[in-house]
């Protein structure tokens, strides 16, 4: 295989990315919320009190998808 053959691979999977976020631009920012949800989440894990692994775990999740879901339905 070529390099010049994978280079265009990648020039056409990044155009295709930015064509799809152009056409629901709400898509991207569930998924920068999402990360930032998760993010927020394990850097709340060591403060977390009294309150369970899984259920700590179990809330990061539910608001993490209710993000992606109020995003992609915007």
């Amino acid at each position: 295989m070529s390099s010049n053959k994978n280079w265009s691979a990648d020039e056409e999977h990044s155009s295709k990315l930015v064509r799809k976020a152009k056409e629901s631009p709400f898509v991207p920012i569930g998924m920068a919320g999402l990360l930032a949800v998760v993010a927020y989440g394990l850097y709340k894990m060591k403060s977390r009190g009294d309150t369970k692994m899984s259920i700590h775990l179990i809330h990061m999740r539910v608001r993490a998808q209710g993000f992606v879901v109020g995003a992609m339905t915007l």
